[in-house]
């Protein structure tokens, strides 16, 4: 509700600063304060920050270029987050997701064989579809009807590939042979040794709950790894920003458009729509801003500030945005409105000067960040009814198969299909609701149009 000017009520000292400046966000009404807003979007941003590294990393597996995908990374999470802040108000942060990275960059264009620029032309049909939905209403409709079951699995499913990519990025583990096809890496190498030195280090910080541990690790490990030559040191510390352009509306939306394509599209959407609306829902439960139904007033806001945010990456050249997750520190630190939002933005604005360091940090020093991140979000396993087989059978698909075929959308599609096959045996077919046949119907076509070879 919008907070009234009393500047204009009779007795009150004109020469004072104006209310409806200062509550542009509704601080008071969130019993908020400027200072408190302002320390904790600095929280969020030290707690989020590994993704200017890390995004960059994860995609130059699929050969987009380190230097103008940290731009993109930068500019995304600045566009996002500004948008949450000043239209939807919210006090969370917008950034590339972790997941759906790794999802395009090892699945669509390592596995599947796709371009880069095929990849982001469908993020780029997601985001649109986002859009449309969000305006809408079809998109509360659609994660409505996703069983929360399934919406644990996912979290978790994720949560162990994104350590499996960790894992193998910073070479703590390797191909095997025929018959064992992983094994330990070499961990003689300078390469291991910072990894160790990463995984040690963030272990440790996450353990005290150190705020920015994550950053701190990398870092710190890219550091050490400087000092003994296992890492190149940049050229300068400090410098003028990569040229983006290479990158920029390189999209191509014919080849996401194809027929080929069309499984890759439904999964990147999928995932957004399960990560965003998740995360959403669970940051507004933390910072108290859900209604006595436990629902997100107004949520169409900030659910279009994140499908802005994903056309706008795909343009800028990089991959899914979303709400993170990481915004919960900030919450946890008073943040309350848009504010905090804006400050994240900005203090991401000022990152780019860093870019040549940035740019710097190796993959090893990384990939553990992959592995702690993926340990947390195993978490939400524990609320999976495995007592009860209708439920438990399609949770284990999801999550072993997102490990085990390197492909989240696999385990997605079948959790899909899965879940309605064994209700419907369970004879519980009325606990589906019909977007969730929508979306197992949508996975039938999924794995008819996936592209093998």
């Amino acid at each position: 509700m919008p907070i009234r000017d009393r500047t204009s009520d009779p007795g009150i000292n004109r020469a004072r600063p104006s209310i409806s400046r200062r509550d542009f966000f509704g601080l008071a009404a969130a019993g908020a304060s400027v200072r408190r807003e302002i320390a904790a979007g600095a929280t969020t941003f030290v707690t989020m920050a590994y993704i200017i590294a890390v995004n960059p990393a994860i995609l130059a597996a699929a050969g987009i270029p380190a230097g103008p995908s940290m731009v993109a990374t930068v500019a995304t999470a600045v566009a996002g987050t500004l948008t949450m802040g000043l239209y939807a108000n919210r006090p969370f942060a917008i950034a590339p997701y972790m997941g759906e990275n790794a999802f395009v960059a090892f699945t669509v264009v390592r596995m599947l064989g796709f371009s880069w620029q095929t990849a982001l032309g469908a993020v780029f049909l997601a985001g649109v579809l986002f859009i449309a939905l969000t305006a809408a209403h079809v998109r509360q409709w659609l994660l409505d009807a996703i069983p929360i079951g399934l919406r644990h699995a996912f979290a978790a499913g994720i949560g162990l590939f994104l350590a499996f990519v960790g894992l193998n990025e910073s070479g703590l583990v390797t191909l095997g042979v025929a018959g064992a096809p992983v094994r330990i890496g070499n961990l003689a190498t300078p390469e291991a040794a910072v990894a160790l030195i990463s995984l040690a280090l963030i272990c440790a910080l996450t353990v005290r709950r150190l705020p920015g541990a994550i950053l701190i690790g990398i870092v710190g490990a890219t550091f050490a790894g400087l000092a003994f030559g296992a890492v190149k040191a940049p050229a300068a510390w400090i410098g003028t920003p990569p040229n983006p352009m290479p990158i920029v509306f390189a999209l191509d939306l014919r080849g996401a458009l194809s027929l080929r394509a069309a499984g890759v599209t439904l999964i990147i959407f999928t995932m957004a729509l399960v990560d965003t609306m998740g995360t959403l829902v669970g940051l507004a439960a933390q910072a108290e801003l859900l209604d006595e139904r436990g629902h997100l007033p107004q949520i169409e806001r900030p659910m279009m500030a994140d499908a802005v945010a994903t056309t706008f990456a795909a343009l800028a050249g990089t991959t899914t945005a979303g709400a993170f997750v990481e915004s919960a520190a900030g919450i946890a630190a008073g943040g309350r409105t848009g504010l905090t939002a804006v400050v994240v933005a900005a203090l991401f604005a000022l990152s780019l000067p860093f870019a040549p360091f940035v740019t710097a940090i190796p993959a090893a020093a990384c990939g553990p960040a992959l592995i702690v991140i993926g340990a947390m979000s195993l978490a939400p396993i524990v609320k999976i009814d495995f007592a009860d087989f209708a439920e438990a059978i399609p949770a284990f698909a999801v999550i072993a198969l997102m490990a085990f075929t390197y492909n989240i959308g696999i385990g997605i599609a079948a959790g899909f299909i899965l879940y309605a096959l064994c209700k419907t045996a369970a004879g519980k077919i009325g606990d589906l609701k019909p977007g969730l046949w929508f979306l197992a119907g949508l996975s039938v076509l999924f794995f008819i149009f996936y592209p093998y070879h």
